[in-house]
């Protein structure tokens, strides 16, 4: 591996998702660079499974927690458990998050109800209980720290039919920007990652392929865009994964507001069966 500038050998990195998708690809991309991990996602066979995948390949010491974050107890507990172990996280990536397709007047109030939970609570908690922990670790060891959230660029704009997941990405958008900015004196990296549509289980657990236009991001270009950006000497507050999604996101931001959201509303209208 070439030279980074982010460099968490000898820390452990807490991963919240960590049982798919681009959760898996950012176990594997820390192991990679030295980091040991705690795998929290709700399937536990998936995060032992991953577990040992990454000690076969990188000698990685994996802590799994099956954990449902959206539960209201579920961070305390976690952050018990690793207080316990005696377990200090260096790098916090809040990856977990889900999203539901279809308008708020049909929509199952509980089921919008555990996605801002989980989207917007737990990503707020975690953050809150591990920031000490992260600003210290960047303070005595330079360049070994971080906090990747993992917003969207449906944080960009309203998005109909997925109204409650776009309010939260925005959310996670601007928490992290400001995140970023009352810890810029201490050395730790702080980002929010926004790619567009990827190639993962997001869509199946939306139910929906709505939005999913075009050729989805694959895993390996969100790791790419995610290190490029934590490798650098200034690491972005913002990280807008693919040239079309960053184009569109700014497009979004200097377009009359109305025009945006109606062509948002289009694009995620379900057409009729002919």
């Amino acid at each position: 591996m070439k030279s980074a500038l982010y460099n968490p050998i000898g820390t452990t990195a807490l991963i919240t998702g960590a049982s798919s998708g681009l959760g898996v690809g950012y176990a594997h991309e820390l192991a990679q660079r030295g980091a040991d991990l705690v795998l929290v996602a709700r399937r536990q066979a998936r995060l032992e499974a991953l577990a040992v995948d990454l000690a076969e390949q990188y000698g990685t010491v994996s802590t799994v927690i099956p954990l449902d974050l959206s539960r209201a107890d579920a961070v305390p507990e976690l952050v018990s458990d690793l207080r316990e172990r005696a377990i200090t996280i260096g790098t916090l990536v809040n990856n977990a998050g889900f999203a539901t397709f279809g308008t708020v007047l049909d929509s199952d109030q509980a089921r919008e109800t555990e996605q801002i939970a989980l989207n917007v609570h737990a990503l707020t908690a975690l953050t809150h209980a591990f920031l000490p922990d992260l600003v210290e670790t960047a303070s005595l060891h330079p360049h070994t720290a971080a906090l990747v959230n993992l917003a969207s660029t449906a944080a960009f704009q309203p998005v109909p039919r997925m109204a409650v997941y776009g309010a939260t990405k925005a959310y996670v958008l601007s928490y992290t920007e400001a995140v970023s900015y009352e810890t810029r004196a201490s050395g730790l990296k702080v980002t929010a990652i926004c790619p567009g549509p990827a190639d993962t289980e997001f869509f199946e657990i939306a139910q929906t392929s709505g939005g999913k236009k075009g050729t989805p991001l694959t895993v390996d270009e969100v790791m790419r865009a995610s290190f490029a950006a934590l490798d650098r000497s200034v690491t972005p507050s913002v990280v807008l994964v693919g040239a079309r999604n960053a184009l569109l996101a700014r497009m979004a931001s200097i377009s009359p507001r109305s025009a945006v959201l109606n062509a948002v509303g289009r694009m995620n209208t379900p057409h009729a069966t002919r």
